[in-house]
């Protein structure tokens, strides 16, 4: 089912869940896998991304075997810790307490638990929602999609005050970032996989599903970001993701 959803409140905090670390076998670049929580004044809590299955926790390397990830790179550290639940308790927050869950897209690092949250709505951009199953890795699709209703969405959309999900096909076919203002630290552009690093920008987006289209949103996602002074926070950055703050740890 298709709905509409707006939320009531302004985001009061913002915070940065830990989903473990991968390396790309190309480069030998290790990426951190993160998803984020962001609370409003009116008491909402927003879910972005679940990170990887829970197989991946158990063993990672039948895993890969499974998903034949092994091509692009291997788990370094995916743990019982880095899966959603024990990431949201680490903020005294339950699966109850998730009003929204949200899908920046549908690869396999990001949809982990995407079944998990029964009777809340998904937030998702109309292009990946419009695929057969959720794109997953390397042509293996073997998730359906959860009986939810869903919140797509196909354009910019102010999602609720100083609330912004912003559509950035590129790196997938319904790509979303998102710009929020929080009262203290201003705003901040979570910029997914549109940017998974800063340096993707000079690289051209290089083995973008629509490289074209990637440089496009990422050179537009940074010129928004530079007109509001905001805070970036890259999808997968190696130099970032070391000192980022982090759950339990909150931007406010």
């Amino acid at each position: 089912m298709n709905m509409q959803v707006s939320l009531k409140g302004k985001p009061q905090r913002l915070a940065v869940l830990d989903y473990g670390l991968f390396q790309v076998h190309a480069n030998g670049r290790i990426i951190g896998i993160c998803g984020y929580v962001i609370q409003t004044d009116a008491g909402e809590t927003v879910l972005i991304d679940t990170g990887f299955p829970s197989k991946y926790a158990i063993n990672a390397d039948a895993a890969t075997a499974e998903d034949d990830l092994g091509s692009f790179g291997r788990v370094l550290s995916v743990t019982d810790d880095n899966m959603v639940v024990p990431q949201l308790a680490k903020l005294g927050l339950t699966r109850d307490d998730v009003t929204l869950m949200v899908q920046s897209h549908t690869h396999i690092d990001h949809v982990g638990d995407m079944r998990g949250f029964p009777g809340v709505p998904i937030l998702i951009s109309q292009a990946e929602r419009a695929l057969p199953r959720p794109l997953y890795w390397s042509g293996k699709q073997p998730m359906d999609w959860p009986d939810r209703d869903y919140v797509q969405i196909s354009e910019d959309t102010v999602l609720g005050p100083d609330f912004e999900v912003l559509l950035c096909p590129g790196h997938a076919p319904g790509q979303l970032a998102f710009m929020v203002k929080l009262p203290k630290t201003g705003w901040v552009l979570l910029a997914s996989d549109a940017i998974s690093r800063a340096a993707e920008i000079d690289e051209k987006f290089a083995g973008s599903w629509d490289v074209d289209l990637a440089i496009h949103h990422g050179d537009r996602l940074m010129k928004l970001a530079a007109e509001r002074d905001a805070l970036v926070i890259y999808g997968h950055s190696p130099e970032q993701w070391p000192d980022l703050k982090k759950a339990p740890d909150w931007f406010e």
